[in-house]
């Protein structure tokens, strides 16, 4: 491996579980590559900035919890030559930052890792089945997101005045300015969303809004669409 580093941007609110699992399996699972790493938070009421601070991360207090905001706040601090970008529920595979520069060297500007839940249902598994193509309408961002820092802020960075579809967003953006990779490990992300709301119906929510914002549906519906059907 080379001199090169990476900042782990993770945003967060009221995360101190998920955070309490994640940390740790940063430190066991990183190769020697992560500068820093930094949690965006968005105004936590629980322990997330403790546990945070605790496990030797950097806490920035953002002036809004929105996820684009709190990605873009995060980023502005870091030093690292590489971003990652990982949400909280989401467990990065070994070896995971010799990944990234590897694929760095190889000339990718960007990039993600595959997807896999941490429930073996069948749903699931179709779902992320899909993540194994390079298309852009399955890059999502809990498949964790790299991006050169140069490259990030010759972007202008995630569009702050989306809620929702940010992640898919920046994608379109970053493939337009160089070579975006899929890796061929996967991260573990939490199905608690699907726990809660339920299996078969979050995902036609999530189809339902993917539709409407390629058809180009307004913010705010699609916000009140994710709100009414997706239980928080």
């Amino acid at each position: 491996m080379n001199n090169r580093s990476v900042s782990i941007i993770i945003p967060a609110w009221n995360e101190e579980e998920n955070l309490k699992k994640l940390l740790p399996v940063i430190t066991k699972r990183q190769s020697g590559a992560i500068l820093e790493i930094i949690v965006a938070d968005g105004g936590s009421k629980d322990g997330t900035v403790q546990i945070a601070e605790k496990a030797g991360a950097k806490v920035i207090h953002c002036h809004k919890k929105r996820r684009a905001v709190q990605m873009n706040e995060g980023a502005s601090h870091a030093r690292g030559e590489i971003l990652f970008f990982l949400h909280a529920d989401t467990l990065p595979p070994p070896s995971f930052d010799s990944k990234i520069i590897s694929e760095s060297e190889k000339g990718a500007v960007s990039g993600c890792f595959q997807l896999r839940f941490d429930e073996n249902r069948p749903a699931l598994k179709f779902y992320s089945w899909f993540t194994q193509w390079k298309t852009t309408f399955v890059r999502f961002g809990d498949q964790g997101l790299f991006v050169e820092k140069k490259a990030f802020d010759q972007s202008g960075g995630f569009d702050e005045s989306l809620t929702v579809m940010e992640d898919q967003e920046m994608v379109r953006v970053l493939k337009r300015k160089g070579n975006f990779s899929l890796l061929d490990s996967a991260v573990v992300t939490s199905a608690r969303k699907y726990r809660r709301s339920g299996y078969l119906r979050l995902q036609l929510v999530f189809t339902l809004i993917f539709i409407l914002y390629y058809t180009g549906a307004k913010q705010e519906t699609l916000v009140h669409l994710y709100n009414s059907f997706i239980k928080s």
